[in-house]
C-alpha cells in the first residue's frame, strides 16, 4: 500500500506465553502454571528487530513455531467450517450476481494485544454485512511487533458462519515504516532440499487455527531481480501447498518481478507472474479507468477471471464520503469491469466520536456504508453518491438446513441477556457468538409511512440485540428477515419470540416457498397468524417475551423467504423480535454435554479454563460460576474450548469456586453441566 495511505498499527495491552499443559482431571491441578490472557497470534519470519520489545509485546518467529507448542491454541484455533451459500433473486434491479466481488481488508485491533475471545466493551467493529463479502483480510502488522498475523477465532467464526473466508496477514512494511529487507530474505529462505519452509509453516498455521489462507503484502523496497525470483518460487510454492489444504492465497500490486517495490495500480507485465502464481490480486488504489479496463482484458488473455482482481478503494479516512470513480469498476449500465478492494471499512466505527460509539451509532454508520443513504437495499437511491455494495452485489445466504435459529445476536452488547432476563450487566464483545444475521437490512414494504428497523440493544431475548421496530404505520408493513433454501415437512414449526412496548400490532409470519418473478420484487409470501395467536396454537411468555410456534402446515417444497407482517391498529409503535426458530415439531433432545472440565493454569483470580468438546453440533460453550448459595454467575461463551477468566475472587467463606461449562445447541438449549472446582 503507498505509505502516505499507511496507518501505522500502535501496539496496546500486554500479552506472554505460558507453557502448554497436558488434560486435568475435573478437578484443577494445586501446581497449575500461571494464567495470561490469550491474544491472536503475531510473528516475524525468522530473524527478529534489534534491541528489546515494546510494553506488551512479544518477538518470535514463524519458522520455530509448532501446533503443539502453541499455549493459545486453543483460544484462537476456529470452531466453525466455512458454510456453503447461495445468491437468492436480488433484492433490486442494480445487483448483480456472478460478477464483481467485494473483498474487505479490516483490522478489528492493533497486533499485539488483540483479545482471542471479546473483551469487556461494546464499543467493537462488530461487522455484520457479510452477505456481500467473498474475501476477509485480517489486516494488520508493524515493524516493531510483528508481520505476520493469524486471525482471532471470532472474525473466522463470524465470517464463516455467513459463508465468507478469512485470510492472514503478511505485511513487509516500507522501509519508511520499519520494514527490513532481511525480513523478506527470511520469508523466502530456502531449506536444503530447495524448498521454501515458511511457505509450509503458513499453511500450518492456517490449516491449525482454522482459517483460510493468506493475503501476500511485500512493501519492502530495495530488492532486486535475484529477490523477485525468490519471492516467485515462495508464492508458486505457497499456492500449492495451500491448494492443496483447500486454503486461498491472495497478492497485493506491490512488489514487482524485477524485486522493486513499484505500486502499478493495474494489472501488467511488472505483476503478472505474480497474480498468475496466486489465485487473485489487490490492485492498488492509482488504477484508473483505463488501467483497469486494460486488465480485465489481460486477466482475459490468461485465462483468468477479470473478477480475480481486486480494485483497492481506500475508504480508511472518509468511508461512506469518500469519492470513488464507480463507474470505472462497477458501471451501472454494462459488465462490472473488476471487484471490489475495500481497504479499512472499519471506519463506521472509528470516526466516530469516542461520546458517540454505542452499538446503535455503529450500526447506523454501517448500514449506510453497506446498504447506501436509502438504507432499504430493495429501493436504492440513485441520487447517492456513495454506490453502497448492495447496489451492485448481490447478496448470498447461509440458511439452509434445519433447524435454523437466530436471536440477532450482532456479537457485541450492553448486556448479556437469557430468555429476557439480565444475567450479566456489562458491556461485551465476542464476534464469535454473532448469529447468522438478515442479510437485507433493512427491506421494508408498505404502502403507507415506513418504520424505522434496526438492531437495538436496550433490550434482548437472548445474547445482545434484538430487532426493534419504530414508528407510526398507518397501512400493513412487511419486513424481509431471511433468503433461505429451508426443506419443509409435514410437521416443520416456527417459533417467533417477540414483545410489544407500545402500540397495538397484529403479528403475521410471512413464508415464501418460491422466488420472486424478477430481481426487486418482493417473494411471493402466504401469511400464517401469530399475534393474536388461533386456537391451538403453542404460546409460551417468559420475562415480557411471547414466543409462539407457527405451525406450516399445507406449505410444501423448501422455504425460500421468511418475514413477518405487522399491522397497528394504534400507534406509535415499537414492536421487538427477539428470536425467530425453523424447526421439526416436538421437543428438540437437549445437546450432550462437554467433559473433562479443568483449570489449567491459574493466577491468583486469574483462571485459564478447559474442557473436551461435545458430541454433535455445538453452536456455542456458556460458562458460569456456581455461587455458594446455589445461584449462578453468567462468566461468558464461546465457541471455543478454552476460556480465559480474570479477576475472579473468593466469595465470602468460600474455600473453591466452583464452574459448568454447558453446550449450547442450533436450538439454544443448553445442556447438562460439566463441572471443575478451583481451591482458592
Amino acid at each position: 500500500m503507498n505509505p502516505t495511505r499507511r496507518t501505522v498499527l500502535i501496539a496496546a495491552g500486554a500479552a506472554a506465553l505460558t507453557p502448554a499443559l497436558p488434560a486435568l482431571p475435573a478437578v484443577a491441578a494445586p501446581r497449575a502454571a500461571a494464567a495470561t490472557e490469550p491474544y491472536a497470534s503475531y510473528w516475524y519470519p525468522d530473524s527478529l528487530p534489534a534491541g528489546s520489545p515494546g510494553p506488551g509485546i512479544t518477538w518470535r518467529g514463524l519458522k520455530n513455531w509448532r501446533a503443539a507448542d502453541d499455549p493459545d491454541l486453543a483460544f484462537n484455533a476456529a470452531s466453525v467450517p466455512l458454510a456453503p451459500r447461495f445468491t437468492p433473486a436480488p433484492a433490486n434491479t442494480t445487483a448483480r450476481s456472478g460478477q464483481a466481488r467485494v473483498q474487505a481488508l479490516v483490522s478489528f485491533g492493533p497486533t499485539s494485544a488483540n483479545p482471542a475471545q471479546g473483551s469487556a466493551t461494546a464499543d467493537f467493529y462488530a461487522l455484520t454485512h457479510w452477505a456481500y463479502i467473498d474475501e476477509l483480510v485480517f489486516w494488520g502488522g508493524s515493524a516493531g511487533e510483528g508481520l505476520i498475523l493469524a486471525p482471532n477465532a471470532p472474525v473466522v467464526d463470524a465470517a464463516h458462519r455467513h459463508g465468507v473466508p478469512v485470510l492472514g496477514n503478511v505485511f513487509l512494511p516500507p522501509a519508511a515504516y520499519g520494514g527490513q529487507l532481511q525480513w523478506t530474505r527470511d520469508l523466502v529462505q530456502k531449506d536444503a532440499a530447495g524448498h521454501y519452509p515458511l511457505a509450509a509453516q503458513l499453511v500450518a498455521v492456517a490449516a491449525a487455527y482454522g482459517f483460510d489462507g493468506w493475503f501476500l503484502n511485500f512493501e519492502t523496497g530495495g530488492g532486486n531481480t535475484a529477490l523477485g525470483t525468490a519471492v516467485l518460487g515462495f508464492v508458486k510454492e505457497l499456492k500449492a501447498l495451500a491448494a492443496a489444504r483447500g486454503q486461498r492465497v491472495t497478492w497485493y500490486d506491490a512488489l514487482t518481478v524485477n524485486g522493486t517495490v513499484s505500486w502499478q495500480g493495474a494489472l501488467d507485465s511488472q505483476n503478472q507472474a505474480f497474480f498468475q502464481a496466486a489465485d487473485d490480486m489487490f490492485v492498488d488504489f492509482r488504477w484508473s479507468a483505463g488501467t483497469l479496463a486494460s486488465s480485465g482484458t489481460r486477466a482475459r488473455q490468461l485465462g483468468r477471471d477479470r473478477y480475480e482482481l481486486w480494485a483497492g478503494v481506500d475508504v480508511e479516512s472518509n468511508g461512506s464520503g469518500t469519492y470513488v470513480d464507480w463507474d470505472a469498476i462497477v458501471p451501472a449500465g454494462a459488465p462490472h469491469v473488476a471487484s471490489v478492494g475495500l481497504y479499512r471499512p472499519e471506519w463506521t466505527r472509528n470516526h466516530l466520536p469516542a461520546d458517540r460509539r454505542a452499538p446503535e451509532d455503529f450500526h447506523a454508520a454501517d448500514d449506510r456504508f453497506w446498504t447506501g443513504r436509502s438504507l432499504d437495499p430493495s429501493r436504492p437511491d440513485a441520487g447517492d453518491p456513495w454506490r453502497a455494495p448492495a447496489v451492485s452485489v448481490a447478496d448470498r445466504s447461509t440458511v439452509t438446513s434445519l433447524p435454523f435459529a437466530s436471536v440477532f445476536n450482532t456479537g457485541h452488547g450492553l448486556r448479556w441477556y437469557e430468555e429476557g432476563a439480565v444475567t450479566a450487566g456489562t458491556p461485551w464483545n465476542h464476534l464469535g457468538l454473532q448469529d447468522r444475521l438478515p442479510s437485507r437490512r433493512w427491506v421494508v414494504r408498505t404502502a403507507g409511512q415506513r418504520p424505522s428497523v434496526s438492531f437495538d440493544f436496550a433490550d434482548a431475548w437472548r445474547g445482545g440485540s434484538s430487532v426493534l421496530v419504530a414508528g407510526e404505520p398507518d397501512q400493513p408493513v412487511e419486513l424481509d428477515l431471511y433468503a433461505c433454501r429451508l426443506p419443509l415437512a409435514v410437521n416443520t414449526v416456527v417459533d417467533l419470540t417477540f414483545r410489544s412496548e407500545s402500540g397495538d400490532v397484529n403479528v403475521e409470519l410471512a413464508v415464501a416457498t418460491a422466488e420472486p418473478a424478477t430481481p426487486g420484487a418482493a417473494p411471493p409470501y402466504s401469511y400464517r397468524a401469530v399475534d393474536p395467536a388461533p386456537g391451538g396454537t403453542r404460546v409460551k411468555s417468559v420475562n415480557g417475551w411471547r414466543t409462539v410456534t407457527v405451525p406450516l402446515t399445507g406449505l410444501s417444497g423448501t422455504v425460500h423467504a421468511l418475514g413477518v407482517r405487522l399491522t397497528a391498529a394504534q400507534g406509535p409503535v415499537r414492536w421487538r423480535l427477539g428470536g425467530l426458530a425453523v424447526r421439526p415439531d416436538g421437543t428438540p433432545p437437549a445437546p450432550a454435554a462437554p467433559s473433562g472440565a479443568r483449570v489449567t493454569a491459574a493466577s491468583g483470580g486469574d483462571l485459564r479454563l478447559a474442557w473436551n468438546p461435545a458430541p454433535g453440533t455445538v453452536r456455542h460453550y456458556t460458562l458460569h460460576r456456581l455461587l455458594p448459595d446455589g445461584t449462578r454467575r453468567f462468566l461468558g461463551a464461546t465457541g471455543q474450548r478454552a476460556w480465559f477468566a480474570p479477576g475472579l475472587r473468593p466469595e465470602q467463606g468460600e474455600t473453591a469456586a466452583r464452574f459448568e461449562v454447558r453446550a449450547v445447541g442450533e436450538l439454544y438449549d443448553a445442556s447438562a453441566p460439566a463441572t471443575v472446582t478451583h481451591p482458592w
